[in-house]
């Protein structure tokens, strides 16, 4: 790099709406340590309205242009997931850095591929598991570590959206509800939710499964399209993790009311639960605002332990926390070689942790998996 600031180049930019709207560019601007100095959408128009909207210098509809430009030093992919695998390689080959929102491929196959092209780049490859970055899950998982809870013996977790509650849904979503997209509950909701499973209490090695579409069709607005769903919006996994500890793990959209995430660390010496709250508290593990709360010893009532200051910067909205957090960890990890930020190789971990949950659910089978 030849600026003191990590030079950004967002693919997907959309001036109107979207992921990186509402996310990495306030994220970013956040942030000391970056400069969003390329936005890229399909469109011409929309490529330099969002230049100018965000007061970028740079706009490209050919993101291979984008990510070959010298003023680009990170590539952050936030298109739909289909576009992913191509959209990374094209970062890759120009041997620029790469944050590509999870999930990371749109089959693990792409995944595989992906992570060995990665690590012959030689460059930093990271993906949106911004789960990990949640001030109440990191601090949750250093109370674990700590001994709060003792020997963790089960985890609980609820985590319910309220995303196609409603019979008619906008024209912008309805490209998740075709399980071809990889843009569903199960990859989005369960990908995400399991990920901060395993980082708070250690890898899944066995599991059965149940998954299940209950929401069959829905109504595309404006157009009055009438859509079928193909893509699971219930599944339930039962699970044992490397120490022996069993866990219990309900995702799901749809909710009609009351959409929000619990998770429950019980252990020998005291519990902890970690639940949403706000305007968010909707929208999954990844996005919505969660509290601590905790107990030691038999027959104590629970009570909410105030996550420290240290866990709790750089300041932004409740949505952009996580994924600022992750780009201040993803800095430090450029300029000092450490890996605080999870890569290409735990999103390949996390494909393949679906991988079964889909075929216990195809066949009825407990699966195995490595820690």
């Amino acid at each position: 790099m030849t600026s003191d600031k990590i030079r950004v180049g967002i693919v997907g930019a959309s001036p109107d709406r979207g992921w990186a709207m509402r996310a990495h560019i306030p994220a970013l601007q956040a942030l000391p340590g970056y400069e969003i100095t390329a936005v890229g959408t399909s469109r011409r128009a929309s490529a330099d309205e969002a230049a100018r909207r965000f007061g970028v210098r740079h706009a490209f509809t050919d993101a291979g242009e984008l990510a070959s430009h010298p003023d680009v030093d990170l590539v952050a992919i936030t298109v739909k997931v289909p576009m992913h695998f191509a959209l990374a390689k094209a970062a890759l080959d120009a041997g620029k850095h790469v944050y590509c929102e999870w999930p990371l491929t749109r089959t693990t196959a792409e995944a595989e591929r992906l992570a060995r092209l990665a690590q012959r780049a030689g460059v930093r490859h990271a993906v949106g598991l911004q789960a990990r970055f949640s001030p109440a899950v990191q601090y949750a998982r250093d109370l674990v570590a700590d001994g709060f809870v003792g020997r963790v013996t089960s985890v609980n977790v609820y985590s319910a959206r309220g995303k196609g509650a409603a019979a008619e849904i906008p024209e912008w979503i309805a490209y998740t509800f075709d399980q071809a997209n990889a843009a569903g509950p199960l990859e989005v909701g369960a990908g995400h939710t399991l990920d901060a499973l395993e980082y708070l209490a250690g890898p899944v090695t066995e599991l059965s499964s149940t998954v299940a579409v209950q929401r069959t069709e829905y109504t595309v607005v404006p157009r009055r399209e009438t859509i079928k769903v193909t893509t699971p919006d219930q599944i339930v996994v039962n699970a044992v993790l490397a120490d022996g500890a069993t866990a219990a793990v309900h995702v799901h959209d749809a909710k009609i009311s009351g959409a929000r995430t619990r998770v429950e660390i019980a252990g020998t010496e005291g519990d902890l639960v970690i639940r949403s709250s706000g305007p968010a508290a909707a929208e999954g593990i990844q996005i919505g605002t969660l509290a601590v709360h905790g107990t030691q010893g038999p027959g104590t009532a629970h009570k909410e332990l105030p996550i420290p200051q240290h866990y709790l910067g750089p300041p932004a909205d409740a949505e952009v926390v996580n994924i600022a957090r992750f780009y201040a960890g993803l800095a430090d990890d450029i300029a000092t070689g450490t890996h605080s930020t999870p890569d290409f190789h735990a999103g390949l971990r996390v494909h393949r942790l679906l991988d079964a949950v889909r075929l216990s659910a195809e066949t009825g089978r407990r699966q195995t998996l490595d820690p």
